[in-house]
């Protein structure tokens, strides 16, 4: 159904206005939402889809992987018009085969395939048994969809009763469909759910025009899956803001150019706003495409899609809407392709078939930051990962184990009468020291820790320089760490957050852990000398947020540094220093760095002096103090695995 159709069944049209700003933001099932906003705008490494024509795989998804793929199918209706003797489901058919090679192994890992009805253009029964028969790829192959009726291919709501449509396309189609959950009583209510990432989704497949009986079993259906992300899929909820303006899209927002219609604020009012588990709906029926983002009553955004091309070249020939979950990147990156032309010899592609083959304007080709986590947190209560013991974290050739989850109430300051006792049992306790004129919040202890952190506490460290400001920790004079040279290795861990008002000029270049002693004071000297830096230092530089271990071994007079990416603030990092005797290496979140050089780097050089937690000398004198939260940190004189660090399950 076109916006340039009247058929006596559409909804009166929406004013278009001018296009409002939407929210789109944030994902983290497995990360945090400043994450996600840096990586929103690159797309995953899908792989390459298959466009073997003619020719169908298996249907294999992967159900645990945190990237898989929902294709969406919006209105097909031209390409099968019985009464007019125009039939053409070679296109259907070939997107059919697409979203099986595409289910797994080298592909999208397509989970799900919705359509969005107008199936027909005409509701004919010679419409209908073309159609039945292309679906026969789908169900030969046992794959997971849903469909719906349009109002090309019904007429009235839900309780018409019998039609081609529901002989066709109803419940009895899917009686063996693992993935197909039960129907409302008059069959043209579908509910089904698919599994990815690790958990199951509910997808509702509504009518064109949904009976109060049938929202009421829609509601029920999801009172009874409580636990369960629902999408909703029907013909008819948003429409387009956009005007008659089809091409090129000149004007507008377009995350946010799509208003409800009459009967989609009649879904939202009765379905839709109070059921927090709904975050996204789609629908054909209109076009251009837009999008929209609207807060339910929990104050938690539904985004809702309009997505049809039945005004492209033949009729859209079956083109796919594939949005590609990745719930690593807290991100749903969206494209729009046609199969069909994609299996077509390029040299062989009409002109017009050229231009279809993927469609890339700012409504069909675009990414959605999420946080999975947070916004599934009132249904899917995120994991609370227990305090684990300090015994447990006590592994062969620990010399050192700091955490901060006993000392004090959230937010008050650390004294100088209390002492940070190495859990290792050592004697490589820590004591307060105050920068004169430091506030009284200058270090305090947080509640606040990295999800996977052992000890549920962590420091919070307001400090800087020009002038210098703040607290920090060091262990004894005469503590055994001050002399430890690790000949044979080591693995240093350290969980950091740095907050907002980080900046490179007040905090850069501030040191997590640091030993003090200077470079020329050991008789230092060679490339990349700083006679006046600390002999180890395990930093936040001012050159984008990026953690640097720079270290001076004691099998060479200079320096070896190890650097990071930049990492983002008000997220928790794990960090680890890992050297086997030969190579340090550098890990974030137990992925090894790229710059982690090759040169062989034996120990690290002491003087027998103090370590530092949370300040950076320079030439015997602390010159910054750090900024963000310090969590538990552990010292081991041997190299471990990724897995043996404190993070692992």
């Amino acid at each position: 159904m076109s916006i340039h159709e009247d058929d006596g069944n559409s909804t009166s049209q929406q004013s278009r206005g001018q296009n409002r700003r939407g929210f789109l933001r944030n994902a983290a099932l497995a990360g945090a939402g400043a994450a996600a906003l840096s990586t929103a705008g690159s797309m995953p490494a899908f792989a390459a889809e298959s466009t073997k024509a003619g020719k169908s795989g298996t249907w294999r998804p992967n159900p645990t992987s945190l990237q898989f793929t929902l294709a969406v199918m919006p209105d097909t209706q031209y390409l099968a018009w019985g009464s007019q003797d125009s039939i053409n489901m070679e296109p259907l058919e070939e997107t059919f085969r697409y979203v099986i090679n595409n289910s797994g192994g080298g592909g999208d890992n397509i989970v799900f395939l919705a359509g969005l009805g107008d199936i027909t253009q005409d509701g004919d029964p010679t419409s209908f048994e073309a159609v039945g028969k292309a679906f026969k790829v789908l169900d030969n192959h046992d794959v997971a969809y849903s469909v719906l009726a349009g109002n090309h291919d019904v007429t009235g709501d839900d309780s018409r009763g019998d039609s081609a449509y529901l002989r066709t396309l109803g419940p009895q189609r899917f009686k063996r469909a693992k993935s197909f959950a039960g129907s409302d009583p008059s069959g043209y209510n579908t509910a089904h759910i698919f599994q990815a990432a690790g958990r199951s989704w509910l997808l509702l497949a509504l009518d064109w025009r949904t009976t109060d009986a049938g929202l009421a079993w829609a509601n029920d259906m999801i009172k009874a899956h409580p636990k369960m992300p629902v999408i909703v899929t029907t013909h008819e909820l948003v429409d387009s803001t956009y005007g008659d303006n089809v091409f090129p899209y000149e004007s507008g927002d377009p995350e946010n150019n799509a208003v409800l219609t009459s009967y989609g604020q009649r879904l939202w009012d009765k379905l839709i706003k109070d059921n927090d588990q709904i975050f996204l709906t789609l629908n054909g029926h209109f076009w251009p495409n837009g999008r929209m983002t609207k807060k339910n009553v929990h104050g938690n955004d539904v985004h809702m899609h309009i997505t049809n091309y039945q005004n492209r070249f033949m009729g859209g020939g079956a083109m796919l809407r594939l949005y590609h979950f990745d719930l690593a990147r807290n991100t749903i990156d969206v494209e729009t392709k046609n199969p069909w032309i994609l299996a077509q010899d390029p040299a062989a592609r009409s002109p017009l078939a050229q231009e279809h083959s993927r469609i890339t304007g700012p409504v069909d080709n675009f990414s959605m930051p999420i946080n999975f986590g947070e916004r599934f947190a009132s249904f899917i209560p995120l994991p609370v990962r227990p305090s684990r013991p300090a015994s447990k974290m006590l592994v062969k050739g620990t010399l050192a184990y700091w955490r901060f989850d006993g000392g004090g109430a959230d937010g008050t300051p650390v004294t100088s009468a209390q002492t940070i006792r190495d859990l290792s049992g050592r004697g490589n306790d820590l004591t307060l020291v105050t920068v004169p004129g430091a506030a009284a919040d200058a270090l305090t202890w947080s509640a606040d820790h990295h999800p996977d952190q052992p000890g549920h506490g962590s420091l919070k460290f307001v400090g800087g320089r020009n002038p210098v400001h703040g607290a920090y920790l060091t262990t004894g004079p005469n503590a055994p760490l001050n002399i430890e040279t690790f000949n044979s290795g080591y693995t240093i861990e350290a969980f950091v957050m740095m907050p907002l008002d980080w900046n490179s000029g007040n905090n850069g270049n501030a040191s997590i852990l640091s030993r003090r002693g200077s470079a020329k004071d050991a008789g230092k000297q060679g490339k990349n000398t700083n006679p006046n830096e600390p002999l180890a230092q395990l930093n936040i530089t001012n050159n984008g947020r990026e953690v640097q271990w720079n270290h001076y071994p004691l099998n060479t007079t200079y320096p070896t540094t190890n650097w990071s990416h930049g990492l983002v603030e008000l997220r928790w990092w794990h960090i680890a220093v890992v050297n086997d005797g030969r190579l340090s290496k550098l890990y974030v979140d137990s992925s090894p760095v790229a710059g982690n050089p090759s040169r062989v780097s034996i120990g690290v050089t002491s003087l027998g002096l103090e370590w530092l937690l949370g300040a950076h000398e320079n030439d015997g004198k602390v010159d910054v103090v750090f900024h963000g939260n310090v969590g538990d940190i552990r010292i081991v004189n041997r190299a471990l695995h990724f897995k043996d660090f404190m993070t692992a399950k």
